[in-house]
């Protein structure tokens, strides 16, 4: 069952696929290694995350492969592109906003596109930088 989602939603298909396997947290612990403590933690379902080391142990244990995804370079440019573009946008909507000139929907995303072509066409540094 190869998974290819976010830390959050890795610790749900594992609290799911532990219960579907009718697994009590003693037994998953001796097979994992991982402490019973840390399995009600990290399968809580308010849990975020957990570590690699102790994931990948409950994984194996219940059955669960995870395979890595890795996006294509220019699509993790592009994705990096667009958040920095909307997190700009919003800044100079907000401000706008306070100042009576905010902007309509059209023109919001007019904003962001030419903002994501400047990103990805300037230098690295700016792409990156927080």
């Amino acid at each position: 069952m190869p998974t290819d989602t976010t830390q959050p939603e890795l610790l749900a298909t594992l609290r799911t696929r532990k219960r579907e396997l009718g697994m009590t947290f003693e037994t998953l612990s001796d097979r994992s290694g991982v402490s019973v403590s840390t399995l009600k933690r990290m399968l809580s379902p308010t849990a975020t995350d957990a570590s690699m080391s102790d994931t990948l142990a409950v994984a194996q244990s219940l059955g669960v492969t995870l395979s890595p995804r890795m996006t294509s370079t220019e699509e993790f440019r592009e994705e990096q592109a667009y958040a920095k573009a909307r997190k700009l946008v919003r800044m100079v909507q907000g401000t706008s906003a306070l100042e009576g000139q905010g902007v309509d929907e059209q023109h919001l995303k007019r904003m962001i596109e030419r903002t994501v072509r400047d990103l990805l066409n300037g230098p690295n540094r700016t792409l990156w930088a927080t």
